[in-house]
């Protein structure tokens, strides 16, 4: 039987709500502590960084960050 959560369009995940990811509560993956981390230096926003945050709450702030820094 065949996921329904499965996609078979990898790009619809790309605009889908990362309160609705159904791995969101995972934790967030080293790519985005990485690419947090490096946007909370531009920033000069470092205390939005934390170790344990959820892929989908690293999303948002990355989000938030690159709005900020206009990326």
């Amino acid at each position: 039987m065949e996921d329904p959560r499965a996609k078979t369009d990898a790009s619809a995940n790309v605009d889908k709500d990362p309160d609705e990811w159904v791995s969101g509560e995972d934790p967030m993956t080293p790519s985005q502590a990485s690419y947090l981390k490096t946007l909370c230096e531009q920033a000069e926003d470092e205390e939005n960084f934390e170790e344990s945050l959820s892929k989908a709450e690293a999303s948002k702030r990355i989000d938030a960050l690159r709005a900020k820094l206009k990326l």
